[in-house]
């Protein structure tokens, strides 16, 4: 479908944006109501579907050892296969004891470029070493520091193909235990001195509408000497705080009753089941055993919010899941799925009067999308001639919660230039990103029937006759 020059309709009267929550499913036309309004009803899809920063991801691994990079095609592949992510993890091997080299931070680069091109993001990650033996397992303080100043422009300018970046440069695998300089097992707030700054400095790296996840509940806690009744809240998500941009991966998801060290009690257990509502969570199993049986999976997906996962590890953990039935379930609820269930229109919208719509959309996923995310409505003419007329919804995305159903009531003012046309009217939810917002792979696809336009990344929801 073609696209045609948009206006915002700043101008115009404001519409009213209401956001609550309520639960259900289905495009059929459905009946009147007493209001002068169309009714609605939406088929929900049983489809697994690819959307952007959530889901399964592919690992790609880089450093000083190999010279391979990142192309455009492989991230298409990985679309093709159904993932949208990949983890970038990058090994800086030659540089504990000296700067990056500019040749290594063009391969980053390179990188970035090609998930742009490609139309994928990535989950990023450094380390110094990649085993138990590999030593010295990370680099001094001072130099990480130096290392993250270095990658800075890269975070900033290629921040909008980053969905997340894991805390990494401490340890082994960058997983903050096996350390030479950061103290193997800290106990007193000054000992997580060092952790916290190289966790602040790659915040402050970072623009703030991006998370950086620590690999334990306790990281965080003590980083920051909070207790566990310190959660994010409704009223601190999304604040551009460090505390409210600092999330977890568990790379160990499942392997045991504390997921192998990842958990040392059950206050901690409940402090990340309250912080993912409004934090990035992901990572990866590590092995299987009776906690990673299905039942308990989507349990404890569901508890902890989970937005990403390893499509390759643990082969067998994996495998037991499509055997007993329940990967499909897992791969289409992870992160975010958005559901439109009804929708409410004025039966005969005139020009120079208020059109309201009223769209409920329900999010099946375990977890809400974690960064900014745009809504707005569309009216694209069914006619050559005429302009496509932009409508912005006040809503915040990230706040439409893993199983709670939201009401978007819009009412607006409809133009003189309205007058005697007919449009499809389109919900679209793309990336802020200037760089992306107009690209299709970006955009989010409800999870309906007969309603995702793949060709300019649009959903549609109904079709109106302007008088």
């Amino acid at each position: 479908m073609r696209r045609k020059k948009q206006f915002t309709f700043a101008w115009l009267l404001p519409f009213i944006i209401i956001a609550s929550a309520c639960g259900h499913s289905g495009p059929e036309n459905g009946g009147e109501n007493d209001g002068g309004m169309v009714k609605v009803t939406y088929k929900e899809s049983d489809e697994a579907i690819i959307n952007p920063e959530r889901g399964f991801y592919n690992y790609n691994s880089f450093s000083t050892k190999d010279d391979n990079v990142l192309t455009a095609e492989q991230v298409k592949r990985n679309r093709n296969a159904g993932r949208s992510l990949m983890l970038n993890l990058y090994y800086l091997y030659d540089f504990r004891d000296k700067p990056i080299s500019s040749e290594f931070l063009n391969r980053i680069e390179i990188n970035m470029k090609a998930l742009r091109e490609g139309g994928g993001k990535c989950v990023l990650r450094f380390a110094y070493s990649d085993s138990e033996g590999d030593k010295p397992w990370d680099a001094p303080l001072d130099l990480v520091l130096q290392h993250i100043e270095q990658l800075k422009p890269y975070l900033t300018h290629y921040a909008d193909v980053i969905f997340a970046v894991e805390a990494g440069f401490i340890g082994a695998w960058g997983e903050w235990y096996y350390t030479d300089h950061f103290n193997m097992n800290p106990q007193t707030p000054q000992d997580y001195v060092p952790r916290k700054k190289v966790l602040e400095a790659l915040l402050n790296a970072l623009p703030k509408e991006r998370m950086v996840c620590v690999r334990t509940p306790a990281y965080k806690l003590h980083c920051f000497n909070i207790g566990y009744p310190d959660t994010i809240t409704a009223a601190k998500a999304y604040n551009g705080s460090l505390l409210s941009r600092i999330g977890s991966h568990n790379d160990c998801f499942l392997a045991s009753s504390n997921d192998v060290g990842t958990f040392h009690n059950s206050q901690e257990r409940t402090f990340w089941e309250s912080e993912t509502k409004y934090t990035v969570m992901g990572g990866e199993t590590c092995g299987l055993s009776s906690y990673s049986a299905c039942e308990n999976a989507l349990l404890q997906m569901e508890k902890y919010h989970w937005s990403y996962l390893n499509s390759d590890y643990h082969p067998s953990v994996l495998s037991d899941w499509r055997t007993k039935g329940c990967f499909e379930e897992i791969s289409k609820r992870m992160g975010y799925r958005f559901v439109a269930t009804e929708g409410e229109f004025t039966k005969e919208p005139r020009a120079g009067e208020k059109w309201s719509v009223k769209l409920k959309i329900k999010n099946v996923g375990f977890a809400a999308p974690v960064n900014p995310r745009n809504a707005e409505l569309l009216l694209v003419p069914e006619s050559e001639t005429g302009e496509t007329f932009t409508i912005k919804i006040e809503t915040d995305p990230r706040k439409w919660f893993a199983g709670e159903e939201q009401s978007l009531d819009v009412t607006h003012t409809l133009p003189p230039a309205t007058k005697d046309n007919k449009y499809a009217v389109y919900l679209n939810l793309p990336d802020p990103a200037s760089t992306l917002s107009v690209r299709p792979e970006y955009s989010i696809r409800m999870a309906n029937q007969d309603m995702w336009e793949a060709e300019t990344g649009y959903n549609r929801i109904h079709t109106i006759a302007v008088r």
